[in-house]
């Protein structure tokens, strides 16, 4: 795109009109973080309402859009998915339009125990680093809501009239895997059409320099259940000829890794590319690795973070300590979390893990896979394209730093649904998120100061392709 970031008494202006909005945009966010709007089955789905209806209320309230509404779309089982909110200008002029995305719901807060303060009460507390706002959602993904609203806000303020189109799409469900979204965009796909889409759902080098998303790794989650007996029995009359279920499951399991804590399932591949150094010292500070405990994988760090496939059990359903007895259980049931390197297909990664666990399930045991199985593809971004050169030029003058390309370990699986449906947009990843914002865990926060750049960042880029018209 044949734009520049504007400098002179415009950036002035916009980065005035940022400073100054930022006690309100801070409040609009904790009223948000109050909601506590998980997506999950089992939690109540008024507060995601309730949660949309506040964003709605946000978007309205800056005057610009044509029209502001609250939308569902139906996922792949016929259930109405949790409600979105879509607005919409036209562009004038030969001005080209933006999708801005982000996200309204957040995660489960886990147990109030772990969390210093309560989980859906947002709490300013200062840090070595600067002040940063805890709760659920204060980053993931509320920050990206209130990054957008923020920025429309200064652009007006400093501009008074845009030429520019805006689409804004915030998301009900995707912390859930994004179940109706493929039929959302489809359904609205006039109403969301865009020369470029924006999504505010990731993160930053550090606190101090900012970050543009080049490459996603894709996701295959899937439950198994390994079965070896028809009923339990005692453990001492049997125990030494019987295969119990958790002695089958735990041998195949760890199967999925060489001694080193490498993937070792044939048919997962990795990516060549280069990635920048980062000391080991700092990946165990950030997640919190003890100095006893060995680092998992083979070469670089962010190799292994970007590039490399990644297996995670992240749940199990079986007796707790509590309540053991002296007995063989029959069969246990696992959660299996892959991440899949940039360039292979979620679809393909499946195949290869189903092929591997039936070549190395011990001792005949039965397995079985529940039917829902979540699959998302990687992404690379199109690091060619004008509007990401644009993007780079406009976070490097909102932080006052050189903007560092990244890749992220996590995936964001609705982005290859945005490509199949809008072929021609251009696709940027941004987002307020840095080491120690710890998203989906207790105690999660964002640094204030990096809010501020990202808003500024967003506005200024914003109106480079509002001066285009």
């Amino acid at each position: 795109m044949s734009a520049s970031i504007p400098s002179g008494p415009v950036e002035a202006a916009i980065r005035e009109a940022v400073t100054g909005g930022l006690p309100a945009t801070i409040a609009d966010l904790s009223r948000l973080v109050r909601i506590p709007s998980v997506s999950w089955d089992g939690f109540d789905p008024a507060r995601v309402q309730e949660s949309a209806e506040a964003v709605a209320e946000l978007l309205r309230g800056l005057d610009v859009f044509e029209t502001v509404s609250i939308e569902r779309a139906d996922r792949a089982d016929g259930s109405p998915g949790h409600p979105a909110v879509l607005a919409r200008r036209a562009a004038r002029d030969g001005a080209p339009t933006v999708l801005l995305y982000a996200h309204h719901d957040v995660q489960p807060p886990g147990a109030d125990e772990d969390w210093e303060t309560p989980p859906f009460e947002p709490v300013l507390r200062p840090t070595p680093q600067g002040d940063r706002l805890f709760g659920r959602g204060t980053a993931d993904d509320k920050a990206g809501v209130l990054v957008h609203v923020a920025a429309i806000r200064a652009l007006v303020e400093a501009l008074g009239q845009l030429d520019l189109g805006l689409a804004v799409f915030v998301e009900g469900e995707e912390e859930f895997g994004s179940p109706s979204f493929k039929d959302f965009i489809v359904r609205h796909r006039d109403a969301l059409a865009a020369d470029a889409i924006v999504v505010a759902d990731s993160g930053n080098w550090d606190v101090e320099t900012p970050a543009i998303t080049v490459g996603l790794r894709g996701n295959v989650a899937f439950n198994l259940t390994v079965r070896t007996l028809e009923h339990a029995s005692h453990s001492g009359m049997f125990g030494g000829v019987v295969p119990d279920a958790m002695m089958a499951a735990t041998r195949l399991l760890a199967s999925l890794w060489d001694d080193d804590g490498a993937v070792a399932v044939e048919g997962l591949r990795r990516r060549a590319a280069e990635v920048p150094a980062y000391a080991e010292a700092r990946i165990r500070a950030e997640a919190g690795v003890p100095d006893g405990v060995a680092l998992i994988g083979d070469g670089p760090v962010l190799d292994r973070n970007w590039n490399q496939p990644a297996i995670t059990v992240t749940g199990m359903d079986l007796p707790s300590v509590q309540h053991a007895s002296n007995t063989l259980i029959p069969a246990v049931r696992v959660r299996v979390s892959a991440r899949v390197a940039p360039g292979q297909s979620a679809a393909e990664a499946y195949a290869a893990l189903r092929a591997h666990i039936a070549a190395h399930t011990p001792y005949g045991a039965e397995v079985a896979y529940d039917e829902k199985v979540d699959l998302g593809d990687p992404f690379l971004v199109d690091t060619g394209a004008g509007l990401f050169r644009l993007a780079k030029d406009a976070l490097t003058a909102g932080w006052g730093r050189e903007t560092v390309e990244i890749g992220i370990g996590g995936s964001i699986p609705f982005i290859a649904d945005l490509v199949e449906v809008f072929p021609d947009a251009q696709i940027l990843v941004t987002g307020v998120e840095d080491a120690d914002t710890r998203a989906h865990s207790p105690n999660e926060s964002l640094h204030l100061g990096v809010l501020r750049r990202a808003i500024v960042s967003e506005a200024l880029l914003l109106a480079a392709l509002n001066g285009r018209g």
